[in-house]
């Protein structure tokens, strides 16, 4: 495994967790990692503060995925994508609402990838060398935690081509259609996954949305230039 030694007093940001090694902080990378495999990072005097995947042809030069020398395997991956999955069974759960974050990057302890749920239909985004790596690993434990009927990939974003990665989107499980029904708070809407705006759908503007229906009620309402029309 390579290592990353960092500039002396640029140690600072990692000692309380943050999960990100700029690659302005970084005074050598030994072991010539290639990019998305795993460093560990060291001090300027050489102790051990983390272990990450590295990507010399990123500005963040290492995501952070654990504190401690546990090994970065399969099973972290599964045991990680499931945890993530279950944390948001709740959001579902009454019946009003099938779509939600399932997978939110750092969040979760999985930098670099991202997983939404419109009803049946989980689309994915991994948007770094380092999880990119592994993604048939993830895209099994997604498929096994959320059980989707198709998974599509939107793939396709800026940050991901600063990775030094080609842009990539498709079905890549199971069946997806054009448009993808799903329910927010009881109202019904149909998500284009394969063109829309993100992966098809503002979900962080769920609260916003409920907030505006309140006043909104029996009125006639201009909504503009909100993508779906949702407000």
């Amino acid at each position: 495994m390579g290592e990353v030694r960092l500039k002396a007093g640029r140690e600072k940001s990692l000692r309380h967790h943050h999960p990100w090694v700029y690659s302005g902080a970084i005074e050598r990378v030994s072991g010539s990692p290639a990019p998305g495999e795993l460093v560990d990072i060291l001090d300027a005097r050489g102790t051990r503060l983390a272990r990450g995947y590295y990507n010399a042809a990123s500005r963040i030069a290492v995501r952070i995925l654990t504190w401690d020398e546990t090994a970065v395997d399969d099973a972290l991956w599964r045991g990680r994508v499931h945890a993530a999955v279950r944390r948001r069974d709740a959001l579902c759960a009454d019946g009003t609402t099938s779509a939600c974050r399932l997978i939110h990057a750092e969040a979760d302890f999985l930098p670099g990838l991202v997983a939404d749920r419109y009803g049946d239909v989980v689309v994915v985004q991994f948007l770094t060398a380092g999880v990119d790596r592994v993604r048939e690993v993830l895209l099994d434990a997604i498929v096994s935690a959320a059980q989707p009927s198709g998974v599509f990939e939107r793939s396709d974003t800026a940050s991901r081509v600063r990775e030094g990665l080609p842009a990539a989107a498709g079905a890549i499980f199971g069946s997806v259609p054009a448009m993808v029904d799903m329910r927010e708070n009881g109202l019904h809407f149909q998500v284009n996954v394969e063109s829309g705006q993100k992966t098809g759908f503002y979900l962080d503007q769920r609260d916003n949305r409920a907030a505006v229906a309140e006043f909104a009620g029996g009125a006639r309402v201009l909504d503009a230039f909100c993508h779906t029309g949702a407000f």
